[in-house]
């Protein structure tokens, strides 16, 4: 096996293009066309932005993916290149991931999503494990390839996190992440009034340390090992008005890990989250403007 690699973050999974449509309001009125000035292509998903935030917060950080060898993946490759992000890569003959995203005035999204994934699909382990076994930590996306990724990890001891997005609480391939991830993050805008059991049956099935439950505008709620109640945390005010939400969750994650490594305790980690994640909503596109340390560490202080 080559000499491990040691960096303070690993992503796994999440890269592709998102294509941008802003539109006057959602849902879209049902209309033959609809003016859409603007549409652009962005490099993006989820893992994708986790890593640009992470990086740009300065921590050693590097991307690990399957990427098609078509025009996106050039796209992916090149903006990673520009920003001084590693991708390490192995070709996806489907292709790269791609998502559609209509964005109204008020910065919500509707996301179409073509991961271009499937059940064969695998990283080899000689490519990843130099990588994750000198990392401090792995963020695994929700890819299936990337959970193919846990048994080592575990047996590494490095930590982990996962991000579950808008689950609805039951579908069972989300819980293989939710119970093998020491923390998780996830949308509640599905599970609504149901997140206190969610989040409580995270941890009572799975190994998490904790499990960060968000909602948007709203704030997040925080569940930690060896506590009885789910606490509320408020939205940091945003600093630049809302434009666009897309990557406000892959920031928050990334604002969180740069806690985490720090030592901080739990509330300052879960309030980088929210502070990272209100400065994504102020920059159209995605991950176009994700915030760095001193941004951050002046945001938290005042």
């Amino acid at each position: 096996m080559m000499p491990r690699v040691a960096r303070d973050v690993v992503v796994i999974g999440g890269t592709g293009v998102d294509t941008i449509v802003r539109v006057p309001e959602l849902p879209v009125p049902v209309a033959d066309s609809v003016m859409a000035p603007g549409i652009r292509d962005w490099a993006g998903h989820t893992g994708y932005g986790v890593a640009m935030g992470c990086h740009s917060l300065g921590l050693s950080t590097a991307l690990l993916d399957l990427v098609g060898d078509d025009p996106q993946g050039e796209l992916v490759r090149a903006e990673c290149a520009r920003r001084g992000v590693e991708l390490h890569h192995q070709v996806n003959p489907a292709g790269t991931s791609r998502s559609v995203n209509l964005v109204d005035a008020t910065g919500r999204r509707m996301s179409f999503y073509d991961g271009r994934s499937g059940p064969d699909l695998r990283l080899p382990r000689e490519f990843y494990l130099p990588h994750v076994a000198g990392a401090r930590h792995v963020h695994v996306s929700i890819m299936d390839f990337a959970r193919h990724l846990f048994d080592d990890l575990i047996d590494l001891g490095v930590p982990t996190s996962t991000d579950l997005h808008d689950w609805d609480g039951d579908n069972p391939y989300h819980w293989e992440f939710a119970r093998r991830a020491d923390v998780v993050t996830l949308s509640i805008v599905k599970i609504t009034d149901r997140y206190r059991e969610v989040m409580g049956r995270i941890l009572a099935e799975g190994r998490a340390q904790v499990v960060i439950g968000t909602a948007g505008a709203d704030g997040c709620h925080v569940l930690a090992r060896g506590q009885d109640v789910v606490r509320h945390v408020p939205a940091a005010t945003p600093a630049r008005p809302v434009v666009d939400s897309n990557g406000a969750g892959d920031a928050f994650v990334a604002g969180f890990l740069y806690g985490r490594l720090a030592g901080w305790p739990l509330e300052r980690c879960v309030r980088a989250g929210t502070v990272a994640g209100a400065h994504a909503c102020g920059a159209e596109g995605t991950h176009a403007d994700v915030i760095d340390g001193p941004t951050l560490l002046g945001a938290l202080d005042n």
